[in-house]
């Protein structure tokens, strides 16, 4: 019997056909197709949120069927605490996207909402995969719709980002399966009795017997893959050029979703697989995202494209993420969990309003967006509550996750205080851009964004200020139980 989670995974797949079919001969049919699907995903994944069972730390939903057995290949799917907050940010950011690209894209749209559809088949298959080798395969489907948004949609400069993207992200990608391929052929020896396989919960119960010099060259082999898309300093080259060329809805997608891929890999499988090498690389990888946290907000000061400075932007919030999940502390790990899940929204509702912004004005500059208050009054509003939330301002939940990170880490070493560097730069670039873009006196007549482009805006912010003040819906239900009992295991196996 299919359950909720497959027909959440390929519905979108299953409709891109007559998206874009129907799309051909009327291009509004292709919009209805691909935002009434997304709504449709987002709803099952509402009814997946309810039949979770909260406070419970293993995989629930679990669907299993055979594939090719022999070769340790299973259809294997479900979700825990660390997937279901991304599997919801994934479907509640793409019908957000969908419907942001309605005015925003304009011209091929059968081609766009057909591969959106695709893209979403993807991004939720990564989150739910539990079997290497299908991760592996949705983790490359994601990739070809993002190549296509930004080569074909994007800006003067498409065809260089989008092939830098995909030299990028697929050189990580082919890294990521050597270590796949490896832990497969250890692991299946006459040791480790039931064969060879890929599948999450028979790998988990054999690496506490991998020999580390093993566990280390499989972490560094799938970290490099993960890294690059998350990404770290210095494989983030590849982002601001994408984010700077991408339309402003596929930008939601890139940094809301395809980074979280990254992070998502780091905690499911670098982290929680190989604590033995945790035990020894730790140090080197916590000390990477630390610097990934202050360059990114570093370079973001100097930047002058509000988009360009948005995208460093996310590096300097993924190298929390990368930071809190390698302190291997509950707290650590909640919050880079929780960080992915509230950087998804905030930077989410940046890029979207800079594509609008950038369509009622014609400069994405930030020196010429100066008295744009005067023009854009409710807009601006929205962007002083987005930046706020980037800022990680108590009251968003951007802080409750900033502040579990440096938590955890400090926990570890008080070396890590230098942490509190990354959020005062944050500050920092986004005052000296609302200075420039908002505080300054009104110019210009009135060109506000239309109401349903200012719901959509509006919606990014619901949760980010629910679960800011609120926050044990998520933390304490659903991702405290599943860190604690991970966390647990590998400081048992001797990760710290």
């Amino acid at each position: 019997m299919i359950g909720l989670l497959s027909i959440a995974i390929f519905l979108p797949a299953v409709l891109a056909a007559p998206t874009f079919l129907l799309g051909r001969k009327n291009p509004k049919m292709a919009k209805i197709l691909g935002v009434g699907t997304t709504a449709i995903v987002f709803a099952i994944s509402i009814l997946i949120l309810v039949v979770f069972q909260y406070g419970q730390a293993g995989f629930q939903l679990s669907e299993s069927l055979p594939w090719a057995g022999s070769f340790g290949l299973n259809y294997k799917v479900g979700i825990d605490g660390i997937s279901l907050p991304l599997l919801m940010i994934a479907t509640f950011l793409s019908l957000l996207s969908a419907a942001g690209s309605w005015d925003q894209i304009t011209f091929r749209h059968a081609e766009y909402y057909a591969l959106f559809l695709i893209f979403e088949t993807g991004i939720i298959g990564v989150f739910t995969s539990l079997n290497l080798i299908l991760f592996y395969l949705f983790w490359e489907i994601v990739l070809i719709p993002m190549f296509f948004f930004i080569g074909i949609w994007g800006g003067p400069r498409r065809k260089y980002a989008s092939l830098k993207f995909l030299i990028f992200t697929y050189s990580g990608s082919a890294v990521m399966l050597f270590g796949f391929l490896a832990l497969y052929a250890w692991t299946g020896t006459s040791a480790y009795p039931g064969g060879p396989s890929f599948d999450y919960d028979v790998l988990a119960a054999r690496i506490p017997n991998l020999a580390l010099p093993l566990q280390l060259a499989v972490a560094i082999t799938t970290f490099a893959g993960f890294a690059v898309k998350l990404p770290i300093f210095p494989l983030h080259t590849w982002l601001p050029d994408a984010h700077v060329e991408a339309p402003a809805p596929v930008s939601v997608l890139l940094a809301g979703l395809l980074l979280k891929m990254g992070g998502y890999g780091l905690i499911r499988y670098n982290l929680l697989l190989f604590p033995k090498a945790v035990s020894v690389l730790w140090p080197y990888f916590t000390t990477i995202g630390l610097i990934t946290m202050i360059y990114g907000a570093s370079v973001a000061l100097v930047a002058r494209d509000i988009k360009r400075m948005i995208a460093l932007t996310s590096v300097n919030h993924m190298g929390y993420v990368l930071l809190g999940a390698f302190t291997a502390t509950v707290a650590g790990v909640s919050g880079a969990v929780f960080q992915m899940f509230s950087h998804g929204l905030a930077v989410g509702m940046l890029f979207l309003m800079s594509g609008y912004i950038h369509e009622r004005t014609g400069t994405r500059n930030i020196d010429e967006l100066k008295g744009l208050r005067g023009k854009m009054p409710q807009t601006v509003s929205l962007l002083f509550l987005a930046s706020m939330a980037a800022m990680a301002v108590p009251g968003f939940a951007n802080f409750i996750s900033e502040y579990l990170v440096i938590q955890g880490a400090l926990s570890v070493s008080y070396l890590f205080a230098i942490a509190i560097v990354a959020p005062a730069l944050t500050v920092g670039y986004f005052l000296w851009m609302l200075r420039r873009v908002a505080m300054t006196p009104p110019e210009g007549p009135k060109n506000e964004l239309h109401l349903h482009s200012i719901l959509i805006l509006v919606a990014f912010l619901v949760p980010l200020l629910i679960f800011g003040v609120y926050p044990p819906p998520i933390l304490g239900s659903v991702i405290a139980p599943t860190v604690e009992k991970w966390v647990g295991t590998i400081v048992g196996l001797g990760a710290r």
